[in-house]
């Protein structure tokens, strides 16, 4: 059950005016106007290298990019807790898959790479990316300083982003979001909503602990089906198709998390996109959405839209219907940290009305 707390808000909604499906622009007026394409993939996945049952870096990467995916991370394990060491990557495993992505990362496809900290003190487990080196051994293993420990060493890293990975089991959401800091907050972009289990409670807790963090979510599979044994997808909204976008994207928090694989979102705040930060000198609060699934099936219909904020609340709440919905909303609250967006469609993963997708906030300043 999401949390409720009191947020004085005042809502008008009209129709927006529509705008090109699969791009969203991000800047204030007074600067260059920059528009994001949307890329959809899967930043949790695993090979025989770690802890799937069969399959090389080489296996899911060709597996990734001949599904059409615009990018997948492969993210096996490191650990140096010796009761898991026939389960985790070695340094000549780790420069295959370093290899390997260099090969099959071409204009249409992006391979990126990362690993996975396992059992970081037994609080959870934190996914790297965008780093060329194994992590060293003082950050890893099951001690209980380590949590901290790998946050900083992520931040000391250039480029690097890190994720929260499946917050609300093999841990209490990260010790409750302990440890932040400025630059742990910089180093951490991206924490899952989805991984077999939903956890969008987690995400809010994240962002009320105060962590700038996206959703993403993602199949963590151990199975030779990346990228076609689930709809799952991360979105990333970059300027283009490079693995420095994709990472940047991920790093200022400029994506979401959705259960169909091609559902296409955009949502800004004052005319900055998701991920964005405004500068805390207002109340009022203009949203731009547009929506569209493009199956244009009765299955896909979007059917509501919400926009979150602080503690979980529901500030505004529209019945929607059909494939592509365009909406502007007028928001007035001096106290609201945070408002992201929540879309139900007709069919979620089970085949039943469900929400579907989520999308990281824009930030008030405050």
């Amino acid at each position: 059950m999401l949390r409720r707390a009191c947020l004085c808000l005042l809502l008008v909604i009209v129709l927006a005016v529509p705008v090109l499906a699969g791009s969203v622009a991000s800047a204030p007026p007074q600067q260059k106007r920059v528009t994001y394409n949307l890329y959809f993939g899967d930043l949790h996945t695993h090979t025989s290298y770690s802890d799937a049952w069969e399959g090389t870096p080489w296996d899911a990467y060709a597996a990734a990019r001949a599904s059409g995916a615009d990018f997948m991370a492969i993210t096996d394990h490191v650990a140096s807790w010796n009761a898991y060491s026939a389960f985790v990557l070695t340094p000549e495993e780790w420069d295959d898959t370093l290899a390997a992505a260099a090969y099959y990362t071409s204009k249409d496809f992006v391979a990126l790479t990362g690993y996975e900290t396992w059992m970081l003190g037994g609080l959870g487990e934190v996914n790297v990316y965008n780093v060329p080196t194994l992590p060293p051994e003082s950050h890893l293993g099951y001690k209980w300083d380590r949590l901290p420990g790998i946050y900083d060493w992520i931040s000391s890293q250039p480029g690097a982003v890190g994720q929260f990975n499946h917050p609300s089991y093999m841990t209490n959401d990260f010790v409750d979001f302990a440890y932040l800091t400025p630059s742990r907050d910089a180093a951490m972009g991206v924490v899952e909503v989805y991984n077999d289990l939903l956890t969008e409670d987690s995400y809010i807790n994240a962002l009320d602990k105060g962590w700038h963090v996206m959703p993403s979510a993602n199949s963590d599979t151990h199975s030779m089906d990346w990228m076609t044994g689930s709809d799952v997808r991360t979105v990333l909204l970059a300027p283009s198709l490079k693995a420095a976008d994709l990472y940047a994207a991920m790093s200022a928090q400029r994506g979401y998390a959705t259960l169909d694989k091609n559902l296409r979102i955009s949502y800004s705040l004052n005319g900055q996109t998701m991920g964005s930060i405004l500068d805390g000198g207002t109340s009022q609060f203009s949203a731009a959405i547009h929506i569209e699934d493009p199956d244009g099936i009765a299955a896909d219909e979007i059917t509501l839209v919400e926009i979150v904020s602080d503690a979980g609340e529901v500030v505004a709440s529209v019945p929607t219907g059909g494939n592509v919905v365009d909406i502007t909303m007028q928001l007035s609250s001096h106290t609201a940290t945070y408002f992201y967006l929540r879309v139900t469609t007709a069919s979620g993963l089970d085949g039943a009305p469900g929400v579907t997708a989520w999308t990281a906030p824009v930030w008030t300043g405050r």
